[in-house]
């Protein structure tokens, strides 16, 4: 049924600076895997954006490498592509479900991740679904990553923080809405942007 529906896509975003992304592949099925590189790869080089590739032995190990990886790493998003084909046990289940909830959760911690990991009946479903001449999943989960990353970069919170200026010795509690505030002048007060005090005695 789903294969007779129609889909809109999203444009690709246009990003003022290019983008840096890292492709994890799990090469389990290798000409599958290579379907969806290619996919990627192309939808990667339309939008200007660059990208490195790593390969792991299976899809529950593309998480943790894009975990180590975020916190590692400058990447600006990552693409995770992978192919599960179900069997006999239900090792199947464990790979689609465990895979998937570790990529959910990494996006929850801030990581721009394209989920482009398979999960089929048989390798004719795999082989539509990877070939970027028909269903194209891993040029989508490129897509993907790059709309989370124009998000990323749109909603983006200056840095701020608690601690000292540099160059200031001024300490402050850094608040909602006081980015661009000029720095305190005179001793080292302590609150909110325009609150001066004094550590100590005058």
């Amino acid at each position: 049924m789903a294969g007779t529906e129609t889909h809109h896509t999203l444009d690709l975003p246009k990003l003022e600076k290019p983008a840096r992304l890292l492709i994890v592949v799990a090469p389990y099925y290798n000409d599958i895997a290579q379907s969806l590189i290619a996919g990627a790869r192309a939808t990667l080089e339309r939008a200007g954006a660059t990208h490195d590739l790593v390969e792991v032995p299976g899809a529950l190990e593309i998480p943790t490498a894009i975990r180590i990886a975020f916190r590692q790493s400058n990447f600006d998003g990552f693409v995770a592509l992978g192919c599960v084909i179900r069997g006999e046990t239900t090792h199947y289940d464990t790979v689609c479900n465990d895979s998937s909830r570790a990529l959910t959760l990494l996006g929850l911690e801030g990581a721009c991740i394209g989920n482009g990991i398979l999960t089929v009946e048989n390798r004719a479903q795999a082989e539509v679904r990877a070939d970027p001449a028909d269903q194209d999943k891993g040029g989508g989960a490129a897509a993907a990553a790059l709309h989370l990353i124009a998000l990323t970069r749109r909603w983006g919170k200056p840095d701020g923080g608690v601690g000292f200026r540099p160059g200031g010795g001024s300490f402050r509690v850094a608040h909602a809405g006081d980015a661009g505030a000029e720095p305190d002048s005179g001793g080292g007060g302590i609150g909110p942007a325009g609150t001066k005090g004094r550590f100590g005695h005058d």
